[in-house]
């Protein structure tokens, strides 16, 4: 299996919202793969099996756990990109850890004290999004939990906060402050924090994808580790988050105006 590591910055966490074809599946980690060679790297991808919290009942989840499972495989098998997933409650977390390089713990499931344990007990790699309604500081808790199960290798991750109802804000102070606070990686999540959530018609989330850009660009100046980055060969008919996954076939172009920031951006202050 793949050996994946948060801690050799910058890196980058990219792929669909959630598991679709193999076709679309491989067309995006493919170029996933050009990228992280193109920019010097080190590339995870990430697609969820399950997006378990969508707002309305009828709302497409994805394939489930088995056949989500083996879609990753096949695209780790195909490009030998290592392999990320999010996780929804203790059942869920042995069988992925199987077959998967690293997990992920959802922002409205960072407090939940079980799950983060379980995910501990693994060993695998764990990225905690910070819950929307969280200061920094209070991740120091939910690392802690994923600690206390024994996995060293842990990563935050920063989405935005609410800001009043169905809009989120970034503070950039969060890279320095959860970094201090936690000990970990911190990496920025630039799709997730330009949500809307609810705005959208028929209950999906909408988001101002044109804001992008200039928020990872302040990310990478601010410090960020790493990035998250949901993006899709034509997000407009993504089977999830259509209004905020950015276009992969400007990927490449979004990524090295972000590298030239964080390189620059290290350079002036001596790091």
């Amino acid at each position: 299996m793949t050996t994946w590591r948060f801690g050799s910055a910058p890196f980058l966490i990219a792929g669909p919202c959630v598991v679709e074809d193999d076709a679309t599946m491989l067309r995006i980690a493919e170029r996933l793969v050009a990228v992280g060679e193109r920019h010097g790297l080190p590339v995870c991808f990430k697609a969820s099996f399950d997006k378990a919290n969508r707002a309305r009942v009828d709302a497409p989840r994805g394939p489930g756990l088995d056949a989500g499972l083996r879609s990753l495989e096949r695209v780790r098998d195909a490009t030998g990109l290592p392999v990320l997933t999010d996780v929804h409650n203790v059942d869920q977390v042995a069988a992925a850890a199987g077959v998967v390089d690293a997990l992920q713990i959802p922002a409205f499931l960072c407090r939940q004290t079980d799950l983060l344990v379980a995910a501990g007990h693994t060993g695998k790699p764990v990225n905690i999004k910070k819950g929307q309604w969280m200061q920094a500081e209070a991740m120091v808790g939910a690392v802690d939990k994923v600690r206390n199960g024994g996995t060293r290798e842990v990563a935050v991750t920063e989405r935005g906060t609410f800001f009043g109802y169905g809009d989120l804000v970034v503070d950039h102070r969060n890279f320095a402050l959860m970094r201090e606070a936690t000990g970990c990686p911190v990496i920025y999540d630039a799709t997730h924090s330009v949500q809307q959530p609810g705005r959208a018609t028929g209950g999906a989330s909408g988001g101002l994808r044109e804001h992008i850009p200039a928020l990872l660009a302040a990310a990478a100046a601010a410090g960020a580790d790493g990035f998250f980055i949901e993006t899709h060969p034509d997000p407009e008919h993504a089977l999830s988050d259509a209004a905020t996954q950015w276009p992969l076939d400007r990927l490449d172009a979004l990524m090295e105006r972000t590298m030239a920031v964080w390189h620059a951006a290290r350079e002036r202050v001596g790091v």
